[in-house]
C-alpha cells in the first residue's frame, strides 16, 4: 500500500498545483492552502466509506458503479462526456497554460513554446505509452524531492518564517494604481480562516463547500478510486487514504510559502498590479500571480525548470488543440489565479456528481429517474453560472465592480453547496416519484455493503467480463480457498478463456474474493487508529494556522 499511496499523491502533483497553487498562495496568503489538509478528511471517507461498497459491488470502474446502481446507460453516458469535458477545460488546458508560462520564464514566445510542447508531447506519448504514465509517476517523484530543496533554499533567502513575515507584508510593487488598495498584500494573507463574507476564501466555504469539490477528486474520479481499487484488501486500500492523507499535509510548505516567498522576494513582477505593466510582464492584464512559482524556480534553482516542464506532459492528448483555444479565457478567469479558475470550474459542473454518488451510496432509495434528472438540472444551473463567469470577467484594479448579483456576491464555494442541495432536492423528489430500485441493487449501498448479491445465475456474458476486469486490476497472485479445503492460486494475468476452464464452483469462491471485505482484526484496528492520528494532527494544524 506504501507504493500507491505515494501514488495517490504523485498523481495530483504537476505543473497545474505548482504553478497554481503557489499562484493564488502569492496573491491571498495561506488560506489556499486549506484545499489541500482538506483532502485528508475526503481520503478518510474514500477508504471507509466509498471504497468499501465499490469492491463489494465488484466494480473497477465509477460509470459501472452507477451503471450497477442505477440501471440504463444514460448516466453512463453522460459522465463520460462530462469527464472529456472537464477534462478539457481544468487539465489540459490548465497544464499548457503552466507549461507556457513557464517556458515564458525562459523567454520564450507563447506560440513557439505551444509548437514546441505539441510536437514533444506528441513524441513523448505516443513513443512511450502506459510505459510513459510509469515513467511520469516516478519522474513527479522527483519533482516533489527538488520542490523540497528549493523550499529549503528560498526560505533561507527571505529569512526563514519571520523574514517571509515582514517581507510579504512589505511586498508591494513600485508602479501601482492610484487611489486604490490592490497592490497591498491582504491583512490576513497568513490566516487559513477569512471572513464568511469578504474574505477571498470564505471559511465556511473552505469546510464545508470545498469538501463537495473533493469528494468528487478523491472519491469519484476514476484516476484516483482506481489505485485504491487496486490494493490488496480492504486495509490496504484504508492504509492508502492514510498515507495519501499524511502526504497531503506538505503542499502548503513546500507550495504555497514559496508562491509566498516569490511575491516577497520579487513584488515588481509577481504583484504587478497596472494591466498595462502585467500585460508586458506575464500576457495578463489582470495579475501575474501564476508566474510565483517559475520566476523562484529560474531565479533561485533554474535545475528544476526543466522537470517542472515535463511534470505534465503527459497529460496532453488528443484533445490539446481545442485545449489550445481555451488558453486566453483561463488567462482573464478568476483574476488570473490559475488555482482558483480549476476550483470554480469544478464547483459548476462536479457538485451534481457528488450528489449522486453520495445519495446513492448511502440511499437506497435512489433509482435512475432520481439520478439522471439530478444530474441533468445540476448541470443546466451549474452551466449558466460557468456562462456567466467567462462573460463577465473580474474588474482590474481601477474598475468597478459590475457583474451580476449571483458573481459578485456568491464565491464558487458557496455555489457548490447550492449546487448540491438543489441536485439532492432533484434527486429525493424524482427517486420518491417513481418506482425503487430492485433488491438485488441493495448490496451496493454502504449499509448493506456486506450483503451477498441476490443473483446468483451465473457468471456468462456481463458478469464474466466484470469478474475479468476485477481480476486484472489486481496485483500479485492470490489464494482463493474453496470449500472442501482445496486451494485456487492465480496470477494477475487471466483470460476469458481461463475463467471458462474453472469449474461452477472455482468461479464463486473467486467472486467471492474479489468481493471480500472482510479485514484482519489487528490491521482493521491498526488502520482505524492510524485514520484517528491523522484527523488529530490535521485539526490542529488546521487550528494552528486558522
Amino acid at each position: 500500500f506504501q507504493q500507491i499511496g505515494a501514488s495517490l499523491m504523485s498523481s495530483n502533483v504537476g505543473s497545474g498545483l505548482f504553478i497554481g497553487l503557489a499562484g493564488t498562495g502569492a496573491a491571498g496568503g495561506l488560506a489556499v492552502g486549506g484545499f489541500e489538509r482538506n483532502a485528508a478528511w475526503v481520503l478518510i471517507a474514500l477508504g471507509w466509506i466509498f471504497v468499501p461498497v465499490y469492491i463489494s459491488a465488484g466494480v473497477v470502474t465509477m460509470p459501472e458503479y452507477l451503471r450497477k446502481r442505477s440501471g440504463g446507460q444514460r448516466i453512463r453516458i453522460y459522465m463520460s462526456v462530462l469527464s472529456l469535458i472537464l477534462y478539457i477545460f481544468t487539465k489540459i488546458s490548465v497544464r499548457l497554460l503552466s507549461l507556457i508560462n513557464t517556458l515564458s520564464r525562459l523567454g520564450w514566445d507563447l506560440y513557439v513554446s505551444t509548437v514546441v510542447l505539441l510536437v514533444v508531447t506528441a513524441l513523448y506519448t505516443i513513443a512511450g505509452g502506459l510505459t510513459a504514465v510509469i515513467y511520469t509517476d516516478a519522474f513527479q517523484t522527483v519533482i516533489i524531492i527538488g520542490a523540497f530543496v528549493l523550499m529549503f533554499i528560498a526560505f533561507n533567502k527571505v529569512g526563514w518564517c519571520e523574514g517571509l513575515l515582514v517581507q510579504y507584508e512589505r511586498a508591494v510593487p513600485a508602479i501601482t494604481v492610484p487611489n486604490t488598495t490592490c497592490h497591498l498584500p491582504r491583512s490576513d494573507a497568513f490566516h487559513i480562516f477569512r471572513d464568511p463574507v469578504t474574505g477571498d476564501v470564505p471559511w465556511p466555504g473552505l469546510i464545508f463547500g470545498l469538501t463537495v469539490l473533493a469528494t468528487w477528486v478523491w472519491c469519484t474520479d476514476q484516476v484516483i478510486v482506481q489505485r485504491s481499487l487496486s490494493a490488496k484488501n480492504l486495509s490496504h486500500a484504508k492504509g492508502v487514504s492514510v498515507l495519501g492523507g499524511y502526504l497531503k499535509v506538505f503542499p502548503l510548505f513546500f507550495v504555497v510559502m514559496p508562491g509566498m516567498i516569490s511575491r516577497a522576494l520579487y513584488p515588481n513582477e509577481v504583484g504587478c498590479v497596472d494591466p498595462g505593466e502585467c500585460m508586458e510582464i506575464c500576457g495578463a492584464s489582470v495579475g501575474c500571480s501564476n508566474i510565483a512559482y517559475p520566476k523562484l524556480v529560474v531565479e533561485i534553482m533554474p535545475g528544476l525548470m526543466i522537470a517542472v516542464m515535463m511534470a505534465a506532459l503527459i497529460e496532453l492528448m488528443v484533445v490539446v488543440a481545442l485545449s489550445i483555444v481555451w488558453i486566453p479565457v483561463i488567462q482573464a478567469a478568476n483574476s488570473g489565479q490559475l488555482f482558483n479558475y480549476i476550483q470554480s470550474i469544478t464547483s459548476y459542473l462536479a457538485s451534481p456528481i457528488t450528489t449522486v454518488f453520495i445519495m446513492a451510496i448511502l440511499w437506497g432509495r435512489v433509482n435512475e429517474q432520481g439520478a439522471f434528472w439530478g444530474l441533468m438540472v445540476g448541470l443546466v444551473v451549474g452551466t449558466v453560472r460557468m456562462v456567466m463567469e467567462f462573460v463577465y470577467s473580474p474588474p482590474s484594479c481601477r474598475e468597478k465592480d459590475l457583474r451580476p448579483a449571483l458573481l459578485k456576491d456568491v464565491h464558487y464555494l458557496y455555489f457548490a453547496l447550492i449546487l448540491l442541495a438543489l441536485t439532492a432536492l432533484i434527486i429525493t423528489a424524482f427517486s420518491l416519484c417513481t418506482a425503487p430500485i430492485p433488491e438485488i441493487l441493495y448490496p451496493l449501498v454502504y449499509k448493506t455493503r456486506s450483503f451477498d448479491l441476490v443473483d446468483k445465475t451465473g457468471l456468462e456474458g456481463p458478469n464474466q467480463q466484470a469478474l475479468l476486469r476485477a481480476l486484472q486490476s489486481q496485483r500479485g497472485r492470490m489464494r482463493i480457498r474453496l470449500h472442501g479445503g482445496s486451494v485456487l492460486e492465480c496470477g494477475c494475468v487471466v483470460s476469458p478463456m481461463w475463467l471458462n476452464e474453472m469449474s461452477e464452483e472455482e468461479q464463486k469462491a473467486l467472486e467471492r474474493k474479489l468481493t471480500s471485505i472482510e479485514e484482519d482484526h489487528t490491521w482493521k484496528t491498526v488502520c482505524n487508529v492510524n485514520a484517528l492520528i491523522l484527523l488529530t494532527v490535521n485539526v490542529f494544524l488546521w487550528g494552528y494556522f486558522a
